[in-house]
């Protein structure tokens, strides 16, 4: 849209970002269609809004220009101005090398090329002044640099000046010439080529209000920034509007469930529940077990669709929580069933709960991939006359066959092992949509749950049962193996159990990581004489077999269990009290804090021994420095937030760096994700609908933003 400014007598031309993405980067002056494949198969770019959203990691002070008097090999990347003389070929075949000599008034240094050299005498003339870029080096008391950058001073762009931007790239990106410097000239054609500036994605008094930066602003300075406070002015102000519009939009959705979602009122606490809590509880619930209980009573009651997300670490009884949950359910006349993401953790969900209601008349079934067809036959009809109370399983409760009479309540444990549209079919097996309960003994860091999570309701389980006591977790090095066999023969001789877990079953050419089938091998030939046996389990093996070694583990005939990470969730032994984890530093911090969760269920001290080789890169080193500092999981999940990233909040993505944040960093900008919380509240709570007219823009922006993802949030 034109706008006349008088005191210009010109025509600002105001472009939208739904314009910007709709025109294809192919066309770009510069790019083409070879380059746009690479960037869209690479980085997902495929407009000049996606271009723009491209933003540097880091960026180079190129604010000073150095005299090359002043350089020394200590310094860090600069820049000088001056001339190029002596362009010669040095050397034959591989040791072929460029050199030149660059002068000014205060000396000379030498410049090297070892590649990409034939182009140069056709490029470089004598008597012109060039802008040199690259990081000065010491060789035989002599002064060079290495492969520098090059360009006429006359026509030094701004990329060549002030803070220069380095943006991430891919080898395949740098092989079609894309790399960070050509990135950087693509940005600057693209403001070229708007001529005018980008429209705003918040309302005028919003920005007046908080005293923000403008878009066209802002966009521009995070990519040619001209001074350090400009950067940080623009960085902010679109980190903040990425995660303001998130909050939005989530908040949003969590007012509309709460509004137009009906679901099962669960008024009655009848005999089922009582029964159960006077005469067949195996001891005293924690005081949060209770308040959660309580929290979860009250939104079944309300008339509307629970949707609750319960936090609990290892071993703190979730699943006790969850089936005095069902056992309501139960009481108004509702099924209710729960999915695990594995056969061994359904299992164990299946005989914990059926050995919990051993005597009061309730029909719990096993619904697995090894489920035979006539079992299979019968809890489908009980399921479907409303005979069969619970059902728990595996991702076989997610087949059309599976239908229910009347479903009140959905547990999904685990729930980061299952795919969002997974979780979603549970949700649809019924007319009046069940109440959702999912649980995660992977801890979310409190700030984050109430802010990413905001349509989610959070319980948290933030209480050990007593007389557990604390983990010992311990560091040690291979050279040490045997060192630990001996500290696990000390732990076998107290009558105790331990696990020795590996990330690989076989030797890999691709990976020097520890495997199991070498150590179950090492680990007989040391315990095996001594009179103890050695189980083993991992993924390729059948289920039958699996659970054949899990029951020779559970009855202390192997005193120890080989594996893969197929123990990470759903295997509870308490008598194995030692934990031994090879090459850790193969592990995210979830997996170990999960591994670790296998021992300390019984009253015995445990411990937890991570091995890894002397030479680790530095993530690793954080992550196993974490492990050993703490058994808050909490507080692992936040190093693990800052260190890994937290997926995908709006889409299917699982984890890994979110491909929904452009910006924004979940583990770095949580105080801006506060804050961008508490301001989108603030406008929802006196518009829930975004339907002032002062608002009409925060609505534009949420449905141009959202327009193609499907609502998983509904579904947890």
């Amino acid at each position: 849209m034109p706008l006349f400014c008088p005191a210009l007598s010109v025509f600002i031309i105001f472009v939208t970002l739904m314009e910007l993405s709709g025109l294809n980067i192919k066309f770009l002056p510069g790019v083409g269609e070879k380059k746009a494949a690479v960037l869209l198969e690479e980085l997902g770019i495929q407009s000049y809004e996606d271009m723009l959203y491209h933003v540097p990691y880091k960026y180079i002070d190129r604010s000073r220009i150095y005299t090359i008097s002043e350089l020394t090999g200590r310094l860090p990347y600069i820049q000088v101005k001056a001339k190029i003389k002596d362009l010669k070929s040095v050397g034959t075949g591989k040791s072929q090398r460029m050199t030149a000599i660059a002068y000014d008034d205060t000396g000379t240094i030498e410049l090297i090329w070892f590649k990409g050299f034939k182009y140069l005498p056709g490029q470089l003339a004598p008597d012109v002044e060039y802008l040199i870029f690259g990081q000065p080096s010491e060789f035989n008391h002599r002064l060079n640099i290495v492969h520098p950058e090059i360009d006429k001073f006359e026509k030094a762009s701004p990329l060549l000046v002030g803070f220069q931007a380095i943006y991430p790239t891919t080898e395949k990106m740098k092989k079609a010439f894309l790399n960070s410097k050509a990135i950087g000239k693509i940005q600057d054609t693209i403001f070229k080529t708007i001529q005018g500036k980008i429209s705003e994605t918040l309302p005028a008094w919003f920005i007046q209000q908080h005293k923000f930066m403008f878009l066209h602003e802002a966009l521009y300075n995070i990519h040619f920034p001209t001074s350090p406070e400009m950067l940080k002015e623009a960085v902010f102000r679109l980190k903040f509007e990425e995660l303001f519009y998130i909050q939005l939009n989530i908040l949003k959705l969590k007012y509309k469930r709460k509004t137009y979602f009906q679901g099962h009122v669960f008024q009655n606490i009848g005999t089922y529940f009582n029964t159960f809590y006077q005469q067949y509880l195996p001891f005293e619930l924690t005081n949060a077990q209770k308040r959660v209980i309580k929290e979860i009573r009250r939104d079944c009651g309300s008339g509307k669709q629970m949707n609750r997300l319960l936090q609990g670490d290892v071993g703190s009884g979730k699943t006790l929580v969850a089936l005095m949950c069902m056992l309501i359910s139960l009481d108004n006349c509702c099924q209710t069933c729960l999915m695990a993401p594995t056969e061994i953790l359904a299992t164990q969900h299946y005989d914990t709960i059926s050995h919990l209601l051993e005597g009061m008349n309730i029909k719990v079934a096993l619904l697995t991939g090894s489920t035979r067809k006539k079992e299979r036959e019968e809890i489908h009809q009980g399921l479907r006359d409303g005979s069969l109370q619970i059902l728990i399983g595996t991702h076989a409760l997610l087949e059309d066959v599976v239908t229910f009479q009347n479903i009140g309540l959905v547990i999904i444990d685990e729930q980061h092992r299952f795919g969002v549209a997974q979780r979603a079919r549970l949700w649809q097996k019924n007319k009046v949509p069940p109440h959702i309960l999912v649980m995660t003994a992977t801890p979310i860091p409190r700030t984050l749950a109430m802010t990413l999570y905001g349509d989610l309701d959070v319980s948290v389980i933030d209480e050990l049962p007593p007389g557990r006591k604390p983990i010992t977790t311990l560091h040690t090095y291979d050279r040490k193996r045997m060192d630990v066999f001996q500290f696990i023969e000390k732990e076998l001789k107290k009558g105790r159990q331990a696990y020795v877990v590996y990330p690989l079953i076989s030797e890999s050419e691709k990976f020097d990581f520890r495997d199991l089938e070498a150590g179950f091998e090492q680990l007989n030939n040391y315990f095996l004489p001594k009179g103890y046996k050695v189980g083993m389990v991992h993924g390729k093996m059948k289920p039958a077999e699996k659970d054949f070694e899990m029951k020779r583990f559970l009855t202390a005939e192997t005193k120890i269990l080989v594996s893969t990470t197929v123990i990470e969730v759903g295997v509870n032994v308490p008598n194995a009290s030692l934990m031994v984890i090879e090459s850790a530093e193969r592990f995210g911090l979830s997996q170990l804090h999960q591994l670790r969760g296998r021992v300390g269920r019984g009253a015995d001290q445990s411990y937890c021994i991570l091995m890894t080789p002397y030479k680790i890169s530095n993530d690793s080193r954080k992550r196993i420095e974490t492990m050993t500092s703490t058994n808050d999981g909490f507080e692992i999940a936040e190093a693990d937030l800052k260190l890994r990233g937290p997926g995908d909040i709006e889409g299917t993505q699982q984890s890994g760096l979110t491909c929904s944040l452009k910006i924004a960093h979940l583990g770095k900008d949580i105080l801006i994700l506060n804050e961008a919380s508490r301001i989108a509240n603030e406008i929802l709570a006196s518009d829930p609908e975004l339907q002032n007219e002062q608002n009409q823009l925060f609505a534009t922006q949420i449905k141009r933003l959202f327009k193609t993802r499907i609502t998983w949030r509904y579904i947890s």
